[in-house]
């Protein structure tokens, strides 16, 4: 069901959370996540991504090591990982708008549900990707692209408005 009664304040309030609270989310908010991140666009209706929900905490801290900025993760109730595969596409060289595509739709839908997530960029680093893929024993024909820890803020976290006018320029 598409909801239209309402504006999408979630472009305009949602944060970069990195801090959780221990509650896990639901299995229906996690499942409305996966259908947001589902629903993104895609170069051609392509849909070369897959997407790994990580509960396991033992994954979650080893996930966290992965780049030296995303110690936060271990703290994640969850984290989502985007993956995407490359093979037999019209436009794979189209895969990362593609799947940044889902994890905006996985924020803006966290933030709709009272949850908080970041992103923590995994490709195109060959190192991130290949500790992700060991970590998650990803099949051969997967590749990791971000993971996005998602819970409930510990804290309240202002936005930060980011319009600057002088960057619009009309024609």
């Amino acid at each position: 069901m598409i909801k239209k009664e309402r504006e999408m304040d979630e472009i305009f309030t949602r944060t970069s959370v990195r801090s959780f609270s221990e509650q896990m989310p639901t299995d229906g908010q996690i499942e409305q996540i996966l259908k947001a991140a589902m629903q993104a666009l895609g170069a051609a209706n392509q849909s070369p991504r897959e997407f790994y929900v990580v509960k396991n905490r033992e994954l979650l801290s080893l996930l966290s090591g992965v780049s030296s900025y995303g110690d936060y993760i271990k703290d994640a109730p969850l984290a989502i990982v985007i993956c995407f595969k490359e093979s037999e596409l019209k436009f794979p060289a189209y895969v990362p708008f593609d799947c940044a595509c889902a994890a905006m739709n996985i924020w803006l839908c966290a933030e709709g549900l009272g949850l908080g997530t970041v992103w923590s960029g995994i490709a195109p680093e060959p190192y991130r990707m290949g500790r992700v893929r060991e970590i998650l024993n990803l099949p051969a024909q997967l590749e990791p692209f971000c993971i996005m820890p998602i819970g409930f803020a510990s804290r309240k976290f202002e936005p930060h408005l980011r319009f600057e006018p002088e960057r619009i320029h009309f024609l």
